[in-house]
């Protein structure tokens, strides 16, 4: 597989399988993803002295094993896609609701999350999970505009202005969830963009739909297994 994108393709390279998944992704995340150690324990929801110790761990195992930093030979890639999507999701939550800094929003982690996700999906036109999880990310973006007010406070999102909403956002998730689900391999990235779905198509907050937001998670915890 070719990968057009520098920091794409060292996140492949970074996740590697003899790593578990949350060393890959926390490994990750502070080499490339530019989060400090207290980030990314807020994002494990660990103690900031127990993440480092496993960055550590993980370090010295590379060290020891001489685990080569080297992009993965392209039927080794799937191996490695779980870890380099949850560093594409952890990096836009930490600009979504940023845990330090002076701003609520980081902007720029939103926007460069977004953008891998685009170059990921590029690459795997036909990934439910990768297509899941660009959708999720554009709703959820899709709201940034309305989520702070004129005091810099957070507004929750039953008190949200929906016409600061970026519509066309809203209308590309809604696409490329139709994607997904038309794939019919559902994950755990898929069932939160239809529930961030069915909340961007209520006009207003009353209008919500929580029988389908119900029968969504129903209906697909049953039909699909997905890693929690």
């Amino acid at each position: 597989m070719t990968f057009p994108d520098d920091r794409l393709r060292l996140i492949f390279t970074c996740c590697h399988p003899a790593l578990n998944l949350e060393a890959q992704v926390a490994l990750t995340l502070r080499t490339l993803g530019g989060l400090t150690t207290p980030e990314i324990a807020r994002a494990f929801l660990v103690p900031e002295a127990t993440m480092a110790q496993r960055l550590v761990r993980a370090k010295r195992k590379i060290r020891d094993a001489r685990i080569p930093y080297e992009v993965p030979r392209d039927h080794l890639w799937q191996e490695r896609l779980a870890g380099a999507q949850a560093v594409i999701y952890l990096v836009f939550n930490e600009g979504y609701t940023a845990t330090t800094g002076e701003h609520l929003i980081r902007k720029e982690l939103c926007a460069e999350a977004i953008r891998l996700g685009r170059v990921l999906c590029d690459l795997l036109p036909k990934e439910a999970e990768t297509l899941g999880l660009l959708a999720l990310l554009l709703l959820q973006d899709s709201r940034r505009s309305a989520r702070i007010n004129s005091r810099g406070d957070l507004v929750p999102l039953e008190e949200q202005d929906r016409s600061l909403w970026d519509r066309s956002e809203i209308i590309e998730g809604l696409e490329l969830l139709e994607r997904a689900l038309h794939l019919h391999h559902v994950g755990s990235y898929q069932l939160q963009a239809a529930i961030a779905a069915v909340h961007a198509q209520a006009k207003t907050a009353a209008e919500t739909d929580w029988l389908e937001i119900s029968t969504t998670i129903r209906g697909t915890r049953k039909r699909y297994p997905y890693p929690r």
